[in-house]
């Protein structure tokens, strides 16, 4: 994978570089912090397991919505699926809904921005819909797709 922004940290000759904050990397480069975002390898892996194909399309969201939860079932890894099921809730609106991007809050993780200038948390969403079943993962996309 390039990712832009890691090679140029690695060629840095400081013993210490400066800690740069996540806005700033992604302000340097945004498509191989998009590509990171849609790796979500914990997700893939155990929905890959269930039977299910995560190829980045709004349909794939309707059928994690209806996996059976059995990932709450590990305390310590429900916080982390949770976390990629939100980063690739994001990565589907990205690549589906025209002018979606990603944004990187200062001081915060990221959030995908739509043409209008919304910010959908889909961390939070991902998070929510990983503990609880709620908001569906297809309904959060849904509602990014009508703006």
């Amino acid at each position: 994978m390039n990712i832009p922004f890691l090679d140029s940290w690695r060629k840095r000759h400081h013993p210490d570089p400066p800690d740069l904050p996540p806005a700033a990397a992604f302000g340097r480069a945004p498509d191989g912090m998009a590509e990171l975002f849609a790796e979500c390898e914990l997700l893939r892996d155990r929905v890959e397991e269930a039977g299910v194909a995560l190829d980045d399309t709004p349909r794939s969201l309707q059928e994690l919505d209806q996996l059976p939860p059995r990932w709450r079932d590990d305390p310590e890894e429900l916080p982390w699926f949770g976390n990629d099921a939100g980063l690739y809730l994001g990565t589907v609106i990205v690549r589906n809904v025209p002018a979606a991007r990603w944004q990187m809050r200062p001081g915060g993780g990221p959030v995908v921005q739509l043409a209008s200038g919304r910010e959908i948390q889909v961390v939070e969403a991902g998070l929510d819909w990983a503990m609880t079943g709620a908001p569906q993962l297809s309904q959060v996309y849904a509602e990014a797709a009508e703006y």
